[in-house]
């Protein structure tokens, strides 16, 4: 599937605009972790020990071009620096120890929460005007309007606390070695139940009321009549006809909604104690640690403008005529 060189162009600007935002921040702010380690150190803050903290976490006296050619060669080298949190680990190692959970998290949340939006989306449609609609729509507007925090609150206290149905933190088990077992596997599901239940209901919202407007406006289609003309069953012509042609603007609407699901990610992962990119951040932030927050925020961006791409190719596999505009 090819994309237009003007589209993937879109995407490199605005990767170069999060680079330079990543490196301009971070140095706007007040004061450094250095700063702080060196308070840290109190009396044992000697000016050789001061001169080896400076030189090892890169806050050497240079321009600010100087520091920008640094910081854009370590990129070109993946490296992002030392975390001061997790030293004398790097921010590449502390990344890559959160990154694969978030991944998982908010993989699972949007796949689940896209087969129950769209399939609640499409009966809804179908149905419009009857009671399964009346309650499912309103109801998605609710899901919508909830914050993700109220909802990772209750469903923690109700689930965790109170019923003790699923465990209230961690990713599995620790009890257990990972390993490429079914106990591990069944532990890591299964501590992922209640933050899976808490990014999904606003993802549900917004997948059903965007594919109930969407297959509402291709029911009078002349394909759609045809399948009925066949005499296909009811269930066919919904979902084969009707719910793949109204796909695309679900699609896009995903594409619109990847920063808030990271970003209701990182509140999730805060409440559930989830080791992600979100509770990592929340840890750096708290520590200073700028190094880690730096990586971090390219990081989320990266998979931001990555998930968008994926997204801009599924469009010619779900809508035939955007491939043959393409090709």
């Amino acid at each position: 599937m090819r994309i237009p060189l003007r589209r993937l162009g879109v995407y490199f600007v605005a990767f170069l605009f999060a680079i330079v935002m990543n490196f301009t921040v971070p140095r706007l702010m007040p004061g450094s972790p250095v700063d702080g380690m060196i308070a840290q150190l109190g009396p044992r803050a000697t000016p050789a020990a001061i001169e080896a903290i400076k030189a090892r976490f890169g806050a050497v006296e240079q321009p600010i071009l100087g520091q920008f050619v640094d910081y854009i060669t370590g990129l070109a080298r993946f490296d992002l620096g030392v975390s001061v949190k997790y030293y004398p680990q790097t921010v590449t190692q502390v990344l890559a120890r959160s990154a694969g959970w978030t991944a998982f998290l908010v993989t699972t949340a949007i796949i689940f929460s896209l087969c129950v939006g769209v399939s609640l989306g499409a009966v809804a449609a179908w149905r419009r005007g009857g009671r399964f609609d009346a309650f499912v729509s309103p109801f998605s507007v609710v899901l919508i309007a909830i914050p993700p925090v109220i909802i990772g609150l209750a469903t923690l206290f109700t689930f965790g606390v109170t019923l003790r149905w699923f465990p209230v933190g961690y990713a599995y088990n620790p009890d257990l070695d990972p390993g490429l077992n079914f106990t591990f596997f069944g532990s890591v599901f299964w501590h992922a139940v209640m933050p899976v239940l808490t990014l999904s209901p606003y993802l549900i919202g917004e997948f059903q009321t965007t594919m109930r407007s969407s297959m509402i406006s291709v029911l009078g289609e002349d394909y759609v009549t045809m399948g009925r003309a066949k005499g296909l069953g009811e269930t066919a012509v919904m979902f084969s006809y009707a719910a793949r042609n109204a796909m695309l603007p679900v699609l896009t609407n995903l594409a619109l909604m990847l920063g808030a699901v990271f970003g209701g990610s990182i509140v999730t992962e805060i409440v559930f104690n989830y080791p992600g990119l979100g509770l990592t951040l929340f840890t750096a932030s708290v520590a200073r640690d700028y190094p880690v927050i730096q990586g971090q925020l390219l990081l989320m961006t990266m998979a931001t403008l990555g998930a968008n791409l994926l997204v801009d190719i599924l469009y010619g596999v779900v809508d035939p005529r955007i491939r043959e505009e393409r090709a």
